[in-house]
């Protein structure tokens, strides 16, 4: 289902225009419905992880889980939380700690060589949030992956035919929102192929949903 960024563009300028003003930054969110999926089907699995052009806002916690110089260079970047070989030890057989970790890291960055430890110890903790742990080579540049995940969201089906969002925050401007609403939709689409999107819908997070027509 082709969509007009024209189309788009209005119908965030609607959604961010209606509904009452807030005491805080509410997030805007793409509702997409799908057609002639079927989620128990390897055919109709979702679970892709979409850079976006533009920060969605409200920035995403990372958490790097590192040893030596990956540690070091982690713990310079700001707001981000790392954990080494020894702290990801300290949480085996502690589901407390693993799930106070999950529920405040959006995303793990795992040091490949720590992948194996860490799957094993935060995996059954990450898998219910939706989250996994993500592996990064060990000569990877922590500062460029971390600003990248930043822009980065998990867009994916779960029990019903529909993919939900978040694509920004109401102070962004109506073209970078747009922008980012392409991106997840051209995801959607890349993965299910043309022809699945049934409807699209944007709202900010109290607001009352508009429709993208397409």
């Amino acid at each position: 289902m082709p969509v007009d960024r024209g189309e788009i563009v209005e119908a965030v300028g609607k959604a961010l225009r209606i509904g009452r003003k807030r005491n805080f930054k509410q997030s805007v969110d793409i509702i997409v419905v799908l057609k002639d999926v079927d989620v128990k089907s390897p055919s109709g699995r979702l679970r892709e992880i979409v850079v976006l052009p533009h920060k969605p806002g409200k920035l995403a916690k990372v958490c790097v889980v590192a040893e030596g110089d990956m540690e070091v260079r982690a713990k310079n970047i700001p707001g981000v939380e790392v954990i080494n070989r020894q702290q990801l030890l300290e949480m085996r057989g502690n589901r407390k700690l693993a799930k106070k970790l999950a529920k405040r890291c959006y995303w793990v960055l795992v040091q490949a060589p720590l992948m194996g430890l860490a799957g094993g110890i935060l995996g059954p903790a990450l898998g219910p949030r939706g989250k996994a742990p993500t592996p990064v080579p060990p000569n990877a540049n922590i500062e460029d992956l971390v600003e990248r995940f930043r822009r980065s969201i998990w867009v994916r089906i779960r029990n019903q035919p529909q993919v939900m969002a978040r694509v920004g925050t109401e102070d962004m401007s109506v073209d970078e929102l747009a922008d980012n609403i392409t991106a997840v939709v051209n995801a959607i689409e890349g993965k299910l192929g043309q022809g699945k999107i049934a409807k699209i819908y944007v709202k900010k997070t109290m607001g009352p949903p508009v429709q993208i027509v397409a």
